[in-house]
């Protein structure tokens, strides 16, 4: 079983203070938001342009 990857993240404040702010609304921790986002951008592209690897 591969380990999770770490990754650095630089944000402006204001992007980070709203990237909080989605995180609580939606009742998630800031890296679980960034992750959920991810994914969804990921699910996205998949289903516009076919499966990545």
């Amino acid at each position: 079983m591969d380990k999770d990857k770490h990754l650095g993240l630089r944000i402006n404040s204001e992007t980070h203070q709203k990237l909080k702010s989605l995180a609580e609304f939606n009742g998630r921790s800031i890296n679980g938001e960034i992750l959920y986002l991810i994914r969804q951008a990921i699910s996205q592209h998949e289903q516009k342009h076919g499966t990545l690897e």
